[in-house]
This record gives C-alpha cells, sequence and structure tokens, in this order.
C-alpha cells in the first residue's frame, strides 16, 4: 500500500507539474526548454509511475502481459526524451554559421524522430517476447516452507534481458552525450541537471540487477516496484531540485 500511494502521489506531482508548463507554455522559459520535448517527458513520467501498479494486486495473466509492453515502452520513451533534449541542446550551443549541416539538423528537428525510432525498437522486442514465450502465473514451492507462492514467470529468460539490456544501453548513451556535453554554456543548458538525473536512473538500475536477483517472491516485486519509482523520481526531481538550486545561487 505504501508503494502504490507514493506511486498516485508522484504521477498527481507530475500532472500538476505539466499543467504548470501547459498554463504557461507562451513564456520565454517554456519556449526556451523545449515545451513538445518537455510535455512527451512529463507525460511519459506519468506513465512511469502508474506502471508500477501493474507489479502490485493478485496476480493474473493480463497484468503479466501488460507488465513488459508498459515497463519497456514508457520507459524507453522517457529516456529517449532526455536524449532528444540533450542532443537539442548541443546542436543549438554548435550552431554558429547559417550553412552548416547542424543548422539544418535543428530546423528540421532532427532530434525528435529520436523519440519514435528507439520506441519501435522497444516495441519490436517487446512483440517477439509476447509472441515466442510470454510472461504467465506460476507457482512457487520452494521459496518459503509450507507456502504456495503465486508468481509471475517471464517466460523467455533471453527476451527479458534483451529488453532490459537494450533499455540500459539507451540509459548508458543518453547519460555520455549528456556528460560530454556538462561543460557548455551554463545559459539554458539543461546538459548538467540531465546528465545527474541519468546518473541516479543507471545507479538505480546498476543495483536493482544483484538484488533482484537474491530476493524471491513478494520481496523480489518490491523492488521491481521501488526500482521502478527510484529511477521515475530521479528523472523527474533530481533535476528541479539542482535547477532551481542552481538558479537561487
Amino acid at each position: 500500500m505504501a508503494l502504490v500511494c507514493m506511486g498516485l502521489c508522484l504521477s498527481a506531482l507530475t500532472v500538476a507539474i505539466l499543467g504548470v508548463f501547459v498554463r504557461h507554455q507562451h513564456t520565454p522559459i517554456v519556449k526556451a526548454n523545449n515545451w513538445a520535448l518537455s510535455y512527451i517527458l512529463f507525460i511519459s513520467l506519468t506513465f512511469c509511475f502508474l506502471c508500477s501498479l501493474l507489479f502490485n494486486g493478485c496476480p493474473n495473466t493480463a497484468t503479466y502481459t501488460l507488465q513488459p509492453i508498459a515497463f519497456g515502452l514508457v520507459f524507453t520513451v522517457t529516456v529517449s526524451s532526455v536524449l532528444a533534449k540533450t542532443l537539442t541542446v548541443i546542436l543549438v550551443f554548435k550552431v554558429t554559421a547559417p550553412g552548416r549541416r547542424m543548422r539544418r539538423l535543428l530546423v528540421s528537428g532532427a532530434p525528435n524522430f529520436i523519440i519514435p525510432s528507439c520506441s519501435l525498437i522497444q516495441l519490436a522486442l517487446c512483440g517477439v517476447w509476447l509472441g515466442t514465450s510470454p510472461p504467465f502465473v506460476d507457482s512457487d514451492t520452494h521459496s518459503e516452507h509450507g507456502h504456495i507462492i503465486i508468481t509471475c514467470n517471464k517466460g523467455s529468460v533471453t527476451a527479458f534481458y534483451c529488453g532490459l539490456g537494450y533499455l540500459g544501453s539507451l540509459a548508458l548513451g543518453t547519460f555520455t552525450v549528456a556528460f560530454l556535453s556538462r561543460n557548455l554554456p551554463d545559459t539554458f543548458n539543461e546538459a548538467k541537471f540531465l546528465t545527474f538525473s541519468m546518473l541516479v536512473f543507471c545507479s538505480v538500475w546498476l543495483t536493482f540487477l544483484p538484488v533482484h536477483h537474491s530476493t524471491k517472491g513478494r520481496v523480489m516485486v518490491a523492488v521491481e516496484v521501488f526500482s521502478i519509482l527510484a529511477s521515475s523520481t530521479g528523472l523527474h526531481l533530481c533535476p528541479q531540485v539542482l535547477c532551481y538550486s542552481h538558479k537561487a545561487w
């Protein structure tokens, strides 16, 4: 119940911040923050918090089928949105002459194609997983003596780690790009804040893997939900706290 309440509160907070952006969408600071990518990021973060609800409650085949699609696709959209925002910042600061190729990339909106491209790859991986060996309801009679625990069998373990590995590679690539662009001028430069948020995101999931393998039953589900909420919170709140502290300083 604590994890459910936390997920609902964080999703409501994200919707509230999105409402502030929509209300002030014509102001210079929202326009400079690339409002379209910001909207996509906030909406996908809202679904990140809400997808944790699929891991709670009574186990059934419907929720187990939706888990890989919701988790993989929503987090891919979120991370690729951060990557698109980072590349936009780099292109803005690299454009110095009207005829340069980077200017054409920026004007044509090339960074915006990153989100559908990355999402289609993750969607294809999820389709292969569900088409070959989808998750199903299973029973665990060995974790706790005298108890039968209803669990989610991942089906194809290879497909599970392929989807998770693709998301991890995308996150590491986004962190690398943001880290390399951290020394750009500070004015309207989000790269430093995005670097820290991606550092938190990668740290949570690197910690998740060994903990996930060492737990079973209900504790494993709690670890999964906590990892989803912690990584989403890192992407959502860390850049804002740093940004407000930086402006105040």
